[in-house]
């Protein structure tokens, strides 16, 4: 006969084969599920400044100041697979030192059973709009997309852009600081 142990020893394996099976049934219920939605992104007011950045090297940089509008309904990606979302706003844009720089400017974590249809007006950045030189000023074509990953009970960590992107160009001069 079995002991006590060997018995429970089977029985406790046999339960957690059940247990990650039934979790992965769980994750292929929602893998094929698409997580895009729109989003409506607008600049209100958009300035640039040149001054010393003391956390690096004390030489002046572009620093961009820009309010923006987000309206967006988030609602639709929550089901019962989805614990979060940590949304994040993002500016894409080229210069002559990088040929891709990407900067998070806002973020916001939503959790399930929150409110999840946003709809902000005249909005500040969370975040520094930092250049490592002097590439914002006067530049063209600097684009806004807002970006999620999902929180998952069991799989993967998707990493999802909405649908729509706002661009928008910085001003030809510098905002002039109080003296």
């Amino acid at each position: 006969m079995h002991t006590v142990l060997t018995r429970g020893n089977a029985i406790l394996a046999y339960s957690l084969s059940v247990l990650a099976f039934l979790t992965f049934c769980c994750f292929a219920s929602t893998f094929f599920y698409d997580y895009r939605t729109n989003a409506k992104i607008n600049t209100v007011k958009v300035l640039v400044k040149n001054v010393p950045d003391f956390s690096a090297s004390r030489e002046k940089n572009d620093l961009g100041f820009l309010t923006f509008d987000l309206s967006t309904d988030l609602n639709g990606l929550f089901n019962w697979n989805v614990k979060q979302l940590f949304l994040y706003l993002t500016a894409e844009y080229k210069t002559e030192q990088n040929e891709l720089n990407q900067v998070v400017l806002w973020d916001k974590i939503i959790l399930r059973g929150e409110n999840a249809n946003l709809d902000f007006k005249n909005m500040n950045t969370k975040y520094y709009f930092w250049d490592d030189g002097n590439g914002l000023k006067g530049h063209q074509n600097v684009t806004l997309t807002l970006s999620w990953n999902i929180i998952p009970n069991a799989g993967l960590l998707p990493s999802v852009f909405a649908h729509g992107f706002h661009s928008f160009k910085f001003p030809e001069s510098y905002m002039p600081s109080p003296v």
